[in-house]
């Protein structure tokens, strides 16, 4: 589908925007490799080969310790079998990748679980960032973290923008009776604590469920609660694109409703739209990161940058290492995230283009 000149002016204008242009290029490839996590940051090895077999655990089944020669039957240590492999020098040999750890795995340190400070700072090799209180590698739980928070991030903008552009552009379009009553409604929903609903649900959801599960209702009572704010963007663009001549043409030519809102009306408020979109996101990590930290947001042992900030907090004496990995992440995403919003604002502003049809 080929862009219309006026969209390839905006791209164009985006790409010039150097600072805004390259955040994007560099959020992009840190998504791209995220989605690679299993064989970037993982415990199990991406190949193994032993006795002449090939084995691929990393997206394959749990392979217990007897497959290969130890006498356990929980899931394999591949570290050890490297090490094993190694000494052994028999042909096998174990392909892991580069961070061999995954972010739920305890590991001791000096025989207990406890924070272990960097690899760089004398902690134990391969813990690029330490470990937390628990054991468990923080750059593991940073990588994976990050992942969870922008997808959810993504999928909180476009059910939020899916609600709210659909009631805002019906009560700018209708009006009258109609658009009076959903803004009162709005106006009662808006006045609902966000918190305390969060902190009932979560009271009451039974352990059982699974984690995704929990995410998920954490997704929608967070879109719930968020979705009001932009009606009112998309209620007042309906508004003065719905007086304007090719509405009245396109009413005219007998187009119903439903093609004028979206084949015409909503094409010439996608500059709104489009400025709103990584603001919406910075909003949603900056949630659930707080949420996280007061422990009331994505279930444990879920990675997250926010669980680890109050680890920090907890240990901000004896493990720095922690908050200060956790806080330079989150910093270096949300820099990232505004940055791409400064410039599709200042590429995308509906004063310097408009689109009329």
């Amino acid at each position: 589908m080929a862009l219309n000149p006026l969209t390839l002016r905006k791209l164009r204008r985006f790409r010039s925007i150097r600072r805004g242009y390259w955040s994007f290029v560099v959020l992009m490839v840190l998504i791209a490799v995220s989605l690679l996590g299993e064989l970037l940051v993982n415990n199990r090895a991406i190949l193994v080969r032993h006795e002449g077999k090939l084995y691929f655990p990393t997206y394959g089944a749990n392979l217990p310790g007897t497959t290969f020669g130890f006498d356990y039957t929980y899931e394999t240590n591949y570290r050890d079998l490297q090490a094993r492999s190694r000494a052994e020098g028999r042909g096998n040999w174990v392909l892991l990748p580069p961070v061999p750890f995954s972010p739920n795995e305890n590991t001791p340190y000096q025989g207990v679980f406890k924070p272990a400070p960097p690899s760089w700072l004398g902690g134990p090799a391969g813990h690029l960032l330490g470990t937390d209180t628990t054991g468990r590698d923080i750059f593991a739980r940073l990588f994976y973290g990050f992942r969870i928070a922008i997808f959810f991030a993504l999928a909180f903008m476009a059910l939020t923008y899916l609600v709210g552009i659909t009631i805002g552009c019906l009560m700018g379009y209708y009006g009258g009776v109609f658009d009076l009553i959903v803004q009162r409604l709005i106006e009662i929903w808006s006045n609902i604590p966000f918190l305390y609903m969060v902190i009932i649900l979560f009271s009451v959801i039974p352990s059982t469920f699974s984690i995704p599960a929990r995410i998920g209702m954490l997704l929608v009572v967070m879109v719930l609660f968020s979705w009001t704010s932009m009606t009112y963007y998309m209620r007042t663009a309906t508004y003065r694109e719905k007086a304007r001549d090719y509405t009245a043409a396109a009413v005219v030519l007998g187009a119903g409703p439903g093609r004028i809102i979206f084949n015409h009306i909503l094409p010439n408020t996608i500059s709104t739209i489009v400025t709103f979109m990584p603001f919406t996101v910075v909003s949603a990590i900056t949630a659930v990161t707080a949420l996280d930290f007061l422990g009331f947001g994505l279930p444990p042992p879920t990675p997250s940058m926010g669980e680890l900030l109050k680890q920090g907090t907890q240990t901000l004496t004896t493990a720095p290492w922690i908050v200060s990995s956790a806080f330079s992440a989150l910093v270096f995403i949300l820099v990232l995230v505004t940055f791409i919003g400064e410039a599709v604002r200042e590429a995308f502003d509906p004063k310097k283009f408009t689109t009329y049809q």
